[in-house]
């Protein structure tokens, strides 16, 4: 592949769309090239390397034993409204109607149209199990689409769907795609982390994310230093604090606070920690006003809130609001004495005396104030969110926090659409039961970005072998000279009969731009064809990774290319 005759656009300056790093260098890099808000065409090489981690996934997923499949794009809608997710997605699922009004949909996922095959496929238990995957792109009409390929409206992504005669075999697949997916991520030079998750409208009651920890990603993740625990933040779960207490009195006592609303503020006024001062935050739902009390150093956790409501559908209480609802007092809410509103408590309030809370009136706060005595917190649950520090759950170690991409989602998804569905099978008994089905996504596109996110410097990516486009760039300084010309050519066919495709820059353009080009691009060795070739007969190899630089002897070169790849990152 030659620099001259191939589409490879790069950019000195980093275009104003580009937010974060990833999104810059494969713009800047000619890797591809915007169409319109979240959607990209991938140029040559960047086409490249998508195939590359592309190739790590399908091998992987072969070697498990899945089986590949080419599935549409177009969804009819029956087969959604069948499952009930017609009307469950909102304005993020792509329709469409075709010219005699029939309803379709480009495909978010696709469980609904593999569940429909498979169940007039696999009728019997001697037909299953059966792990189905595809390599497809997929459509989501995000509200906001940013960070290039890590949030687009157009990406690609494996997909895979397992279908099982009973819960045991279920868990032996999903055990094999928990540990496939981890190898997918180190074929490609990611450190993933594996974390319990909630399934969404996916469904299920069991899922794992798979995420890169990283400063621009959109989820937070927690995880143990010291064990394997994780979870996404809306999952997490971790041991109580202790049970924070203060002095002991005989009686709560009212203290005027004026203009005094924020946890810091009372806390200094009172003299009293952060623990002790309860953080009141107010809710309202479609049906009730719910008041969530927390330690003042925690926040609310909403996602768990959800689960203990039975709903996500609530907001904090709006300003125009209040006037509705006059038993609560903004800033100066507290559970003592309070009525007419659904109160929720944080276990760790449990038992806790010493407290400082609201005193339902402006302006004016209770201190002294004890669980048990001055209010009930039963039942209490857990909607704190995590804290740095705070204890595992598993092995008591200290848990992290960290943002975080996450590049793969599997769920047991239990019956879900095979009931829906009607995917059924005849077990050994002649019963007709419902099939037992996983799901399995990884986003090839994102895994694309995340890769470049975690491997690039100032002077551009850094690909790791198993991915790169290429794995080797010839810069032949001056492509005019007949003896730099054929030294390159004999390079390209050493190389090519060892099965490596090089990138050859032939162009008319200054070294200082073919060294910058190479640096940007990425690609992993670098090979300098130049004015050492006529004084010494050598080529520089650059190890783009490293920075580590050698002469080699050109008849040598092929030999040493191949080297330097095995040792290379």
């Amino acid at each position: 592949m030659r620099f001259s005759r191939v589409t490879v656009p790069t950019l000195k300056e980093k275009p104003a769309e580009a937010e974060i790093s990833s999104h810059e260098l494969l713009l800047r890099a000619g890797m591809m090239r915007g169409v319109a808000a979240g959607i990209y065409s991938m140029l040559p090489l960047g086409a490249l390397a998508l195939r590359r981690v592309e190739d790590v996934v399908r091998r992987e997923m072969n070697d498990a034993g899945a089986v590949e499949v080419v599935l549409p794009s177009l969804h009819p809608a029956d087969l959604w409204i069948e499952s009930g997710r017609w009307n469950e997605y909102g304005p993020e699922m792509m329709r469409l109607s075709d010219r005699q009004g029939r309803e379709f949909c480009l495909g978010p996922t696709a469980e609904e149209l593999i569940t429909d095959i498979v169940a007039r496929t696999a009728p019997s238990y001697r037909d299953l199990p059966v792990n189905l995957y595809q390599i497809q792109t997929k459509f989501r009409d995000e509200t906001r689409p940013r960070f290039g390929l890590l949030r687009g409206r157009e990406f690609r992504m494996k997909d895979a769907y397992s279908f099982h005669s009973d819960e045991g075999d279920l868990d032996r697949t999903y055990e094999r795609m928990r540990l496939v997916y981890s190898s997918i991520a180190r074929g490609c030079s990611l450190d993933v982390r594996v974390v319990e998750a909630v399934t969404g409208l996916i469904g299920g009651d069991v899922s794992h994310e798979f995420m890169v920890v990283s400063d621009i990603g959109e989820d937070v993740l927690v995880y143990c230093g010291d064990c394997e625990y994780g979870a996404n933040a809306e999952l997490e779960s971790h041991a109580p604090g202790h049970t924070f207490g203060g002095d002991e009195s005989g009686s709560a006592e009212e203290v005027h606070t004026p203009g005094l609303v924020s946890v810091e503020e009372v806390a200094s006024f009172m003299g009293v920690g952060p623990a002790l001062v309860m953080k009141c935050v107010i809710y309202v739902t479609a049906e009730e006003v719910v008041a969530v009390f927390v330690p003042g150093y925690r926040e609310v956790s909403e996602a768990k809130l959800a689960r203990v409501l039975g709903t996500d559908e609530f907001h904090p209480m709006r300003e125009d609001e209040r006037a509705r609802f006059p038993a609560v007092t903004a800033g100066f809410t507290g559970p003592v004495g309070l009525e007419g509103v659904r109160m929720v408590f944080d276990r760790e309030i449990t038992g806790a005396r010493g407290l400082v809370c609201g005193a339902n009136r402006p302006d004016y706060h209770l201190r002294g104030v004890e669980e048990g005595r001055d209010f009930s917190a039963e039942p209490a649950f857990d909607v704190a969110a995590v804290v740095q520090g705070d204890t595992c759950v598993r092995c008591g170690g200290g848990l992290e926090i960290a943002r975080g991409i996450e590049i793969g989602h599997i769920f047991k998804l239990g019956v879900k659409y095979s009931e829906s569905l009607g995917a059924n099978f005849t077990d050994r008994d002649g019963k007709v039961k419902p099939m037992i089905m996983g799901t399995y996504g990884i986003g090839t596109s994102r895994i694309l970005a995340t890769v470049v996110e975690q491997h690039h410097d100032d002077g551009g990516i850094k690909w790791p072998v198993s991915v790169a486009p290429l794995p080797v760039e010839l810069i032949v300084i001056k492509p005019g000279r007949p003896e730099q010309a054929e030294a390159a050519d004999e390079l390209t066919r050493g190389l090519a009969g060892r099965g490596m495709e090089v990138l050859v820059d032939d162009r008319e353009v200054s070294p200082g731009v073919k060294f910058n080009d190479a640096d940007l691009v990425g690609l992993p060795l670098q090979v300098v064809v130049g004015k050492k070739l006529d004084s010494d007969g050598t080529v520089d190899l650059k190890t783009r990774y490293t920075g580590e630089r050698r002469a080699v002897p050109v008849e040598l070169a092929v030999e040493e290319i191949e080297r330097a790849l095995e040792e290379a990152p």
